[in-house]
């Protein structure tokens, strides 16, 4: 049976704390806010994709097993909107980079990881 993705949902301590980073990451507005701020629910990317945020008791413990790639023009400029917005790079000072890629770890106010990305300088 095929199935098409509905919403992507990230668990979190404070939904309406914690959907401002998204939002602005993802360059979406808030739709609206359910079940008394349990769940946060977002306007579509422009590209289709609906996050959603969901109150969970417990605090995340261990690595994520899914994370989102953010592709980005500029990482510095990228990394200074995370931290503004109360996230955090992971590993400061270091940006990995791969066949053409650069990429740099980072973790909204929960510690859910994501990448911010960026098709590499090659010096061509």
């Amino acid at each position: 049976m095929p199935a098409a993705v509905g919403w992507l949902v990230i668990d979190t301590a404070d939904p309406a704390a914690l959907a401002p980073l998204w939002c602005a990451l993802l360059d979406v507005a808030v739709g609206e806010t359910l079940g008394g701020g349990d769940y946060v629910a977002p306007k579509p990317s422009a590209d289709g994709l609906t996050v959603g945020f969901q109150r969970v008791p417990e605090s995340k413990t261990v690595k994520n097993r899914l994370q989102f790639d953010l592709d980005v023009d500029d990482l510095d400029a990228a990394t200074a909107e995370v931290e503004a917005l109360g996230g955090r790079w992971l590993e400061p000072g270091t940006t990995r980079e791969l066949e053409g890629f650069a990429w740099r770890c980072m973790a909204d106010r929960d510690g859910n990881e994501f990448d911010l990305d960026v098709l590499a300088d090659t010096g061509d």
